[in-house]
């Protein structure tokens, strides 16, 4: 094995069609070739390697080519974090600006009933060492509990407790405010594993009401984006996320004209946060 090659699905990410985990299963369902081959997972390649992604070309790129663009979105409730639903829910997806020859990537999810703070970035690597557990970054979030919280519970959630896939602890949790069903508090997660803020507050019997993501990293969500919509990182926050991600940071590149008037637009493309669709009655309409 030679220095210079480098995981497939690695370079696929980088290449912003997508998550690596989303790269890892497309290669497993064959839709990657390597020099005509379909491709394993597993498989290494060098930048001279010919590859295609369900039969496109696709243009490969060292590190330091990828562009590194990051925006902050402002979920709200009853969007999908996915990029199409078959039952025609409306998707997180929708509401981004278009790039050309690229694909946002999700930093993370948000559940269809949590909203808040969700980070897109154009960099696979820069997606994926900020997701994965190694890399240990805080995501907070703003919590309502129906049910009386007792000090036994705080302790219990702080020290962890065992869930159905495996120990789960919050690193913080701070009264913020209210009484009675509508009493809030912040908590602090090093991971993002499915409803994991919510299964915590289940084990010690208590109901989470609303759940909002409030920061990832050291991205806080402000008033810069409000409900469904996305405002795009400074040059400082995007290099201080990839510092936390143990990468070095690199110029933000400017929007052409063309992309910047493309942007302008979709931002402008509004629509109300609550209009979801209706579903057609029997004779179609």
């Amino acid at each position: 094995m030679t220095s210079n090659t480098e995981k497939l699905q690695k370079v696929l990410a980088r290449a912003g069609l997508g998550s690596r985990r989303e790269m890892e299963a497309a290669i497993e369902a064959g839709r990657v070739k390597v020099n005509g081959k379909v491709a394993s997972l597993g498989d290494r390649i060098e930048m001279r390697d010919r590859v295609a992604f369900d039969d496109r070309p696709v243009t490969l790129r060292g590190a330091e080519e990828t562009p590194r663009r990051v925006i902050m979105y402002n979920k709200p409730e009853g969007e999908l974090c996915t990029r199409k639903d078959p039952e025609g829910r409306r998707t997180v997806f929708e509401r981004l600006p278009r790039l050309k020859g690229e694909r946002w990537i999700a930093i993370g999810r948000l559940d269809i009933n949590t909203s808040g703070l969700l980070l897109f970035t154009t960099d696979g690597e820069l997606a994926n060492r900020l997701m994965h557990p190694s890399t240990q970054i805080e995501r907070e979030y703003a919590v309502r509990v129906m049910g009386e919280v007792r000090k036994e519970h705080v302790v219990a959630m702080v020290e962890g407790v065992m869930l159905e896939d495996g120990p789960a602890r919050f690193t913080d949790v701070q009264e913020f405010g209210g009484e009675g069903i509508n009493t809030w508090f912040h908590v602090v997660i090093m991971e993002g594993r499915n409803r994991e803020v919510r299964r915590l507050w289940e084990s010690q019997g208590l109901t989470v009401s609303r759940l909002k993501r409030v920061r990832y990293g050291n991205i806080f969500l402000d008033k810069r984006a409000k409900a469904g919509e996305w405002v795009e990182l400074s040059q400082d926050e995007i290099d201080d996320l990839a510092q936390s991600a143990g990468l070095t940071p690199r110029k933000v590149p400017e929007l052409t004209p063309d992309e910047k008037n493309r942007w302008s637009r979709d931002k402008n493309k509004r629509r109300p946060v609550q209009a979801m669709r209706k579903p057609r009655n029997s004779n179609g309409r």
